[in-house]
Order: structure tokens, then C-alpha cells, then sequence
């Protein structure tokens, strides 16, 4: 098993947090991860990125060519990556800032991330939401696994925090059952 996923959104929406959840709780699993962010100007607003890979073997390398998933939370980074996901891939879009046309080759759940995230008092969680989808699409980490390592990086004693994240990754996986 390998899975490739580029997760894109903007500067401050938590791409990288999502990527690093993602990576070390196939990590926690016993997989072999790749982790690879870019940083640059993005951090103030642009475009944000990261690629993680995961896989039952050794890496090559980290950067992706051909996505199996993509993770897009706005219209620019939908724009900038749809063109790296592979046919019959599966794209994970949040509807609350990107709209996309019926894609023949490739698989596509929308929902909005952002206002569910809204919804559950905090926007920061949007990306958690998207996390809940992809685990719930996809089969490949365990949500024990996640909350694991949430607790793990969560700052100490901030219960809030690990409260909100664990509902919005449980709104998440319910995405994929309608």
C-alpha cells in the first residue's frame, strides 16, 4: 500500500498541522511517512502546501508528482493542484471556499469544512473536518490513532482544544456516510 496525498490551502487555514497529524499518526500506525512541507511567502496569506506519503515500504522520495489524494480547502490551491491528481484519485474539497465542475476521472467528495467548522465554534477546525473525511474515505489511519497523537501535541492542560478537534473529526467521518 502506498498513498501519496497533496494537502493545499492558504497561509494560516492549518495545512501543515493537517499533514503533520496525518504523517505521525501513520507513524503511531507503523508505517513508513514521508512529510514535506513548503514554507515561504505563503505563510502570510498565499498559497500553503504539504505532501505526505504513506506506505507499507521504503520512500523514494518525498515530493509527489501524481497525487492519489488531494486535500484542497480554497479555490487558488484547487486551481494550483488539480492538475497533479492522478485518474481515478480522489479529491477532498471544502465547498465553503471552492467550487469545482463534475470531473469524469476522478473521485470527488465536497463539503464545507470551513462552516461546519464555524458551526462548532471555532474556524480553525476546518481542517480537522477535512481530516475526518479523508480518515472515513479513505480506511488507511484509525481515529484512535489521531486523537493519540492530537493529545500528544495539544498544549499541555488545554482541554478546549483536543474537545473541538475530536468533534470536528467526528463531524468529518460522518461526511462519508450520506
Amino acid at each position: 500500500m502506498i498513498e501519496r496525498i497533496i494537502i493545499a490551502g492558504s497561509g494560516g487555514q492549518g495545512v501543515m498541522l493537517l499533514g503533520k497529524v496525518l504523517a505521525q499518526t501513520a507513524m503511531l500506525e507503523g508505517r513508513q511517512v514521508s512529510w514535506f512541507p513548503a514554507y515561504g511567502p505563503e505563510v502570510r496569506g498565499g498559497t500553503s502546501y504539504c505532501m505526505v506519503t504513506i506506505s507499507d515500504s521504503e520512500i523514494g522520495s518525498p515530493y509527489i508528482t501524481g497525487a492519489d489524494t488531494l486535500i484542497i480547502l480554497n479555490r487558488h490551491s484547487l486551481e494550483k493542484f488539480i492538475g497533479k491528481l492522478k485518474g481515478g484519485g480522489l479529491l477532498i474539497l471544502n465547498s465553503s471556499l471552492a467550487k469545482i465542475n463534475a470531473q469524469a476521472k476522478i473521485k470527488v467528495l465536497v463539503f464545507p469544512f470551513t462552516d461546519m467548522a464555524i458551526k462548532l465554534g471555532n474556524i480553525k477546525v476546518a481542517n480537522m473536518v477535512a481530516l475526518g473525511c479523508f480518515a472515513a474515505a479513505k480506511k488507511i489511519i484509525k481515529v484512535k490513532n489521531i486523537l493519540k497523537v492530537f493529545k500528544s501535541i495539544a498544549p499541555a492542560g488545554n482541554l478546549k482544544i483536543l474537545e473541538v478537534n475530536q468533534q470536528a473529526l467526528a463531524e468529518g467521518q460522518k461526511l462519508n456516510y450520506g
